[in-house]
């Protein structure tokens, strides 16, 4: 007698490399692969925006369509649905009479009350669920504590994973499949059936970021071996112009279509084959913090989703939709935040050190809400990890566990730091083309003449900045003070 089919329910993991509930499926019998877009996923936010946009849409769609791809050519495919996954599950399981359903394990409260819905579900029929670990870099059974142990500063996190703690190596990809039963396999929803927008970002990005396994290797094998960018990561990764400045895996690491475990022995190779130094370290220095994230998710719970954040600070935040409207369509008066925000909107991709200033200006110096800023780039990001963008936000804006108290960033010296020529400014702020060097960056303080030279009339084809900076963060850093302990 033929064993039961194992349903291997996919989400954030769209590969066929280094997946453990597939090939603990397989060694069971047969595996069937299973993706269902959960209508809740393209749905509001609290704020009102879309949940996913447009750019994740395209590319949670492309990373789906390249998995059944890679599926098909290995022999198997990808079973497609659209719908709440504790209603098609369980269905899917009694047509097939499937033994088990497997999957990568989230942590995160949305995430981990669908898990619980599917459970409930499917146990009535005999369906078991179990459970594996994948999202990150170090498994948390090899950490040197307990996840209630975690410690609360990231630095002494890495301190001890790097001495006492070590990576796994990663699950090749099998190498066939077996057909799968007779059964509707399903389509590719549209955008439109998802009740989404999607649309092409625009040509002026760092990257067209198509998704999917095939294409997250191709970058790897690209950033890597092709370009040999490694070896100089950590002097160009705070750079904002440009496809190369960094590894630009994050969209592919979101989706899970390469696993930071890939990724480390990628980078092992090469420190083997071509050289070890900062930069080789600093990546995956970079996917520890990822972890941290993580793994400070599922210590703390929603904490990182409160008003308070991880250390419940009663900050009273602003109320202004007119000033957030101003910073989300970048028209703060503030070249670096608005050009950061305007490549934002355009092509759902923003560098990390535009991400940090962008994030202290709205909460050091324009004093709003930090979880307006989480939510708007939940919604536009494509790279959006839930762990990941909710941790560095909390950390921003001074209510992370590891925050250092009311700290700010100095956009002015920033641009000058990261952008001295303005390349960046004027790239994503055309109306300021005409301002050359580093004046592009404060244009108030230039002579009515240098302006009406360069074409810009302030308060008409620019803004003039919405607040002072200095006396925003003096004043926002008078309230923080008054309400942290």
């Amino acid at each position: 007698m033929a064993p039961r089919p194992i349903i291997v329910w996919y989400r954030n993991d769209l590969r066929v490399d280094d997946h453990e509930p597939l090939r603990a499926a397989l060694s069971q019998g047969t595996a069937v692969p299973v993706y269902c877009f959960d209508p809740r996923q393209f749905a509001e936010t609290p704020e009102g925006f879309a949940k996913t946009g447009p750019f994740r849409t395209r590319f949670l769609r492309e990373s789906v369509a390249d998995l059944r791809e890679s599926l098909r050519a290995l022999g198997g495919d990808l079973v497609i649905r659209h719908g709440r996954p504790e209603d098609v599950l369980p269905a899917l399981a009694a047509e097939l009479d499937a033994a088990a359903v497997h999957l990568h394990a989230e942590v995160t409260s949305e995430e981990t009350d669908v898990e619980r819905a599917v459970t409930d579900a499917l146990t009535p029929l005999g369906v078991t669920v179990r459970a594996f670990w994948g999202a990150t870099l170090h498994h948390p059974d090899d950490l040197p504590f307990a996840i209630a142990d975690l410690p609360e500063v990231f630095t002494r996190f890495r301190g001890k994973v790097e001495k006492r703690s070590s990576v796994r190596p990663p699950l090749d990809a099998p190498a066939t499949l077996p057909s799968l039963p007779q059964i509707d396999m399903g389509s590719l929803p549209s955008p439109a059936e998802l009740g989404a927008e999607e649309r092409e970002p625009d040509p002026r990005g760092v990257l067209p970021f198509r998704g999917g396994e095939s294409e997250a290797r191709a970058r790897l094998e690209a950033y890597l071996w092709q370009d040999d960018l490694l070896r100089v990561y950590k002097e160009t990764r705070n750079g904002m112009l440009g496809a190369d400045y960094s590894s630009k895996l994050s969209p592919w690491l979101a989706l899970g279509c390469v696993s930071p475990r890939r990724v480390h022995d990628e980078v092992s190779r090469y420190e083997r084959e071509r050289v070890r130094n900062d930069s080789t370290y600093w990546l995956i220095f970079e996917l520890r913090w990822r972890d941290y994230f993580r793994f400070i998710c599922a210590k703390h719970g929603t904490r990182v989703f409160q008003r308070g954040g991880l250390r419940r600070l009663d900050l009273p935040w602003r109320d202004d939709p007119e000033l957030f409207e101003r910073w989300r369509m970048g028209t703060t008066g503030y070249p670096l935040v608005d050009a950061n925000m305007r490549e934002l909107a355009a092509t759902g991709f923003m560098s990390n050190r535009g991400r940090q200033n962008v994030a202290s200006f709205l909460t050091k110096n324009l004093g709003l809400d930090w979880r307006l800023g989480a939510s708007w780039f939940e919604s536009k990001l494509v790279d959006y990890d839930v762990c990941s963008n909710w941790g560095n936000w909390n950390y921003v804006a001074g209510v992370g566990n590891d925050a250092r108290g009311f700290r700010w960033f100095h956009i002015l010296k920033q641009a000058e730091r990261y952008d001295p020529d303005g390349s960046y400014v004027r790239h994503w702020l055309p109306e300021l083309a005409g301002l050359r060097g580093a004046s592009v960056h404060a244009p108030w303080e230039l002579p009515r003449d240098d302006l009406e030279r360069a074409g810009v009339r302030l308060g008409e084809d620019y803004p003039r900045p919405v607040v002072d900076f200095h006396a925003s963060i003096r004043a926002n850093e008078r309230v923080y003070e008054e309400a942290a302990p």
